[in-house]
């Protein structure tokens, strides 16, 4: 854990869990770790946002970075259990263009 972001390795290389904030403070832990993912396996890196309480735009830039680094490796990122203020977040910024983006279903 670093600055209030914790990254559970689900399958190692290929799914993390990231839980807490993803903003300024934990932002090089979260490049470095997430790099180091991309760097350790192939096929999809997924992300399980579904525990992510804050991203701001130092988060959304670290996952732009490890979206770049996945590409130049051949491999593709993808986010699941986004929330729908998040997904509008990434709609607004074309990310979810990029990013492949599972959405949380809406609460009924």
């Amino acid at each position: 854990m670093m600055q209030g972001l914790t990254i559970e390795v689900v399958e190692a290389g290929s799914e993390l869990a990231l839980v807490g904030r993803l903003d300024t403070r934990s932002a090089p832990y979260a490049r470095t770790s997430l790099h180091q993912a991309v760097d350790s396996a192939s096929g999809d890196l997924v992300l399980r946002a579904d525990r992510l309480e804050i991203w701001d735009s130092h988060g959304l830039g670290v996952l732009v970075g490890a979206y770049r680094r996945a590409r130049q490796r051949g491999r593709s990122l993808v986010l699941t259990g986004v929330r729908q203020r998040e997904a509008r977040v990434l709609r607004r910024t074309r990310l979810d263009r990029l990013i492949r983006v599972e959405h949380l279903p809406l609460a009924g």
